[in-house]
């Protein structure tokens, strides 16, 4: 007999929200831990930089039960996603089991005997308080904890009058008027300022980079959605995958020319439309070792703008601060008024004993999770929204479906420790030796394999419907609402 659990969720962002709902939904007793003063994670609106809009279409971006209004465009904007995520909560009475401004400080085993977590919480007036839950979904993902990153002279920066802060932080765009801007990075946040500096007045925007990445633009060619060629199960079967058979492992062997002629050819399109030898930009890596989490999408205008010199772009990284200027690895000295640093974030789970975290993560920074969801040695927990991917929405909805059963013992295959272990150094040995490019984010990547990814999930539970038809299942791009009508077909049950 399956009993009901205190269950904690930590995060009110896309993957908190819907785990809380489907531990609530089996009948467990939910609360949502949330350190900001509002629901959204990433899309809480004082956390969004200006422009912010999703990378994936809004049919991709959404949960299975609930599509974004017909009247959003194709790449909502970030206020757009947060009303939508506000929307989702209210469906579900969520908000009643949010604690807002309440962070996680540590949490250790109950030593009470029983299963499950002691948090140690703290409130917005720095009050703590203790309180034991018996299973822990953690769904803070991969943007939680900035990066912050200091160079020396940068006090005397900031005291004759410069600034510096993380691109998180960059939310009021009338700051960069006038004003001589350099962004630190090249990620897609880092584009985004960079172009959104331009149009509010900066006086000079330059990027400092590292390495120069593939790019896909919304419309490949200017005519083709990009989901209609990265999304699609026909073109992930162009990646080699792990656990292939000898059958499968052969039919890699002799389409390699035909698949080597479609990436060069993609990368050829990509060279001529976004001006990549004029603008020195073209990557020196082939794409197709490049795919995964990391490829950004093209901010538009970008190009354009470092084609014609309203964006100066200059290889290398920062090395110190010297007057009012940015001294580069190179030698260059960049005129700055504002520095951004578009660094990224700390991957982690800084409030679990140090004892559990090494058990969660390898020395090199790779994480063992069985389907980027759980880990044997961690009991009485999940992580869902690790799974980071093109379509985050529907991976954060699949792994709460996925984890609430194997919480409970549900799933149709409920692996046992050594099948979880097993798996776990099976991913790890080809994550580090076949698909190098699949480490990114410590291995929480699961693109370019979607399909792949959500198979095993459903599998697992035991869905009885699969597929749609076959054209539609390989040639179209992952269906929301067919993957509601697959969980659907999964064995139903409510805890006592």
């Amino acid at each position: 007999m399956t009993t009901k659990k205190k269950v904690a969720v930590i995060g009110a962002g896309v993957s908190g929200l819907v785990t809380a709902k489907t531990f609530k939904e089996k009948g467990h007793d939910v609360t949502i831990i949330e350190r900001s003063h509002d629901l959204g994670g990433v899309w809480e609106l004082s956390r969004s930089y200006p422009d912010v809009q999703t990378q994936s279409p809004k049919d991709l971006y959404r949960y299975t039960d609930k599509p974004m209004p017909d009247d959003y465009p194709e790449w909502p904007k970030g206020p757009q996603v947060h009303a939508y995520l506000d929307s989702y909560a209210a469906d579900y009475n969520l908000r009643d089991h949010i604690r807002f401004n309440t962070s996680v400080s540590e949490m250790t085993r109950r030593t009470d005997g029983q299963k499950g977590w002691t948090l140690h919480l703290v409130d917005q007036n720095g009050a703590e308080s203790t309180e034991e839950f018996d299973f822990v979904s953690v769904c803070t993902g991969q943007f939680s904890e900035k990066n912050i990153l200091t160079h020396p002279g940068q006090e005397a920066f900031e005291a004759q009058g410069g600034e510096v802060m993380h691109s998180s932080e960059y939310t009021d765009p009338s700051i960069v008027d006038g004003k001589n801007v350099t962004v630190l990075g090249f990620s897609k946040s880092a584009t985004d300022i960079a172009v959104n500096a331009v149009k509010n007045g900066a006086k000079s925007v330059t990027i400092v980079y590292l390495t120069s990445v593939w790019r896909v633009p919304y419309f490949i060619g200017g005519l083709i959605n990009f989901k209609r060629i990265l999304y699609i199960r026909k073109q992930e079967q162009m990646f080699p995958s792990w656990g292939l058979n000898p059958m499968q492992k052969f039919a890699h062997v002799i389409g390699k020319p035909f698949v080597w002629a479609n990436w060069r050819a993609l990368e050829a399109l990509l060279t001529m439309q976004l001006k990549l030898k004029k603008t020195g930009l073209r990557p020196e890596i082939k794409i197709e070792d490049e795919i995964n989490c990391s490829v950004p999408i093209v901010t538009p205008g970008l190009f354009d703008m470092i084609a014609d010199g309203r964006i100066n772009c200059i290889k290398g990284t920062f090395k110190e601060y010297e007057g009012d200027s940015v001294v580069l690895t190179g030698g260059e000295k960049v005129k700055t008024d504002l520095a951004i640093l578009a660094v990224g974030w700390k991957l982690g789970v800084p409030y679990l004993p140090k004892e559990y975290q090494d058990k969660l993560v390898e020395e090199d920074g790779q994480y063992r999770l069985y389907r980027i969801i759980a880990n044997p040695d961690l009991p009485d927990m999940g992580f869902v929204g690790f799974n980071s991917s093109f379509c985050t929405v529907l991976c954060a909805d699949l792994a709460a479906n996925w984890l609430v059963r194997y919480a409970d013992g549900k799933l149709a295959k409920q692996p046992t420790e050594q099948q979880m272990n097993d798996n776990i150094e099976q991913m790890l040995h080809w994550k580090r030796h076949e698909k190098p490019s699949a480490k990114v984010y410590g291995g929480l990547c699961v693109a370019p394999y979607h399909f792949k990814h959500f198979d095993e999930l459903l599998d697992d539970m035991g869905a009885k419907v699969r597929r749609r038809n076959p054209l539609a299942e390989n040639f179209t791009p992952p269906d929301a609402d067919a993957y509601r009508r697959f969980l659907d077909s999964t064995p139903d049950y409510r805890v006592n």
